[in-house]
C-alpha cells in the first residue's frame, strides 16, 4: 500500500506546484479533484483514473442503508467518490479519495463514512485503499488512510511522515 500512496504524494507535489491559481483562487473542490485526478493518472499505467465515478461494471456504487452521507442522484443512495484509481471494464478497485477544502464547513464526517463504506472488504464495491486529503492553499492540512473499512493509524501516519518529507504537509 505504501507504493499507491508514494505514488499520491508525488501527484500532490506536481499539483501543488503547477495548480496553485486555482488554490489562490478558491477554486471548488470539483475543479481542484479533476486537476488532481490528471496529475495521479500518469502515476498508476494500466489504471483508470476518474472523478465522481459511481459504477462498478453495470451496477450503482450505494452505500448501506442508513447512511449519513449526502449523494448526487434522485434517490440518494448512490456514491459518487470523489476520485476513484480503478479498472472499468473488468471490476477491479484500487484507490478511493476524498478530497476536501481547509475552508470546507460540511461534516468531514460524511466523507469519513464514505471512505469507511467504500473500503468495507464486505460490501462489493470495496476499494483496497481509501484516501481523506484535505488541502489547504500552500499545502494539506490533513490526511487519513483507510483499510479495511476504519482509518488505518500506522498508514495515515506514514502518509503524514511523507506528506512532512516532500514538503506539501505542515511540520
Amino acid at each position: 500500500m505504501q507504493a499507491e500512496l508514494d505514488k499520491v504524494v508525488a501527484a500532490l507535489g506536481e499539483f501543488y506546484a503547477r495548480e496553485t491559481h486555482l488554490l489562490e483562487q478558491d477554486l471548488g473542490e470539483r475543479t481542484l479533484t479533476h486537476r488532481l485526478a490528471v496529475h495521479l493518472e500518469s502515476r498508476f499505467a494500466g489504471w483508470d483514473v476518474d472523478c465522481d465515478y459511481n459504477r462498478l461494471g453495470e451496477r450503482r456504487l450505494r452505500l448501506p442503508k442508513g447512511a449519513i452521507v449526502s449523494t448526487d442522484d434522485d434517490s440518494g443512495k448512490s456514491v459518487y467518490p470523489d476520485i476513484v484509481v480503478h479498472r472499468r471494464t473488468v471490476p477491479e478497485n484500487l484507490l478511493a479519495i476524498e478530497v476536501r477544502k481547509a475552508a470546507n464547513h460540511q461534516p468531514l464526517e460524511h466523507d469519513r463514512h464514505k471512505l469507511r463504506a467504500m473500503t468495507d472488504p464486505h460490501l462489493w464495491h470495496a476499494y483496497r485503499l481509501g484516501v481523506l486529503l484535505t488541502l489547504a492553499k500552500t499545502n494539506l492540512a490533513a490526511s487519513e488512510v483507510y483499510l479495511g473499512g476504519v482509518v488505518d493509524g500506522p498508514l495515515s501516519g506514514w502518509l503524514a511522515g511523507r506528506l512532512r518529507e516532500a514538503g506539501l504537509a505542515a511540520a
